[in-house]
């Protein structure tokens, strides 16, 4: 009964909307982490390793879900550190904030120096490559399901509106995965674009834990300028590439 009220509750309704879309946004930084990771294995693993993190992040937002006293309960102070207090749930933010930069400065000097980059990433096994995506999946995807559900949490009363607001952008998020991951592998420039990104998602979450927060809003529409920017200089390549091909008369 209280299941139909609910489906008949036009407020439910627009909470759902709302929250399924700022799902999906926030779930842009899973995506692009993702598709970072999976950038160096092998077409079947890579697909693995997708499917392996997207299920991840929906059993953890989920088991948060399942967990609001738990998830009330780290934002009590735990410590000081000059004179700021900071909770579990600060401590996380700041470590996985960190923990980006450093993937992200440790993947971008990679980049840099490929030669070397690529030999050290040849000589392991695709086994322990695939082993070690999936660890650091596991880290950021704690990470960002913790942000994403305390977000769900302050936006919807109905937690079965929580739960089909995560389905459905978890559905959208393992949609735009592969293409996303495909893209990267393909334009090798987007890829330097993307870890750009995620210094810039490190260093908001970081701000977070600090009790700095610096506006989404801000951070998505630098993060989209930037990718329209590159967006067109694919397209502008692909014309050099195609007029260089045009025998001349």
């Amino acid at each position: 009964m209280y299941l139909l009220e609910l489906l008949a509750d036009p407020n439910a309704w627009a909470a759902l909307l709302t929250l399924t879309v700022l799902e999906v946004v926030l779930g842009i930084d899973n995506v692009i982490f993702i598709s970072i990771l999976v950038s160096r294995l092998d077409e079947q693993r890579a697909k693995r390793a997708r499917q392996i993190g997207m299920a991840l992040a929906f059993v953890f937002r989920v088991a948060m879900l399942a967990s609001l006293a738990f998830l009330i309960g780290l934002r009590e102070p735990v410590v000081t550190v000059f004179d700021l207090d900071l909770s579990w749930r600060d401590l996380i933010l700041i470590g996985g904030g960190m923990f980006l930069i450093a993937k992200a400065t440790h993947e971008i000097h990679g980049e840099i120096e490929a030669k070397d980059h690529e030999a050290g990433a040849s000589a392991a096994s695709p086994r322990a490559a695939l082993t070690g995506v999936i660890a650091q999946l596991i880290v950021i995807d704690l990470v960002f399901s913790l942000d994403s559900i305390i977000t769900a949490i302050g936006m919807a009363e109905d937690i079965e509106v929580m739960v089909a607001a995560i389905v459905i952008a978890m559905i959208v998020m393992y949609a735009a995965s592969g293409p996303a991951a495909r893209f990267i592998a393909e334009y090798p420039t987007t890829k330097m674009l993307a870890l750009a990104f995620l210094l810039l998602i490190g260093m908001a979450l970081v701000a977070d834990g600090f009790d700095f927060h610096i506006p989404r809003g801000y951070i998505y529409f630098a993060m989209a300028f930037a990718a329209a920017v590159e967006f067109f200089n694919v397209l502008a390549r692909r014309g050099r590439r195609r007029a260089a091909k045009v025998p001349k008369s």
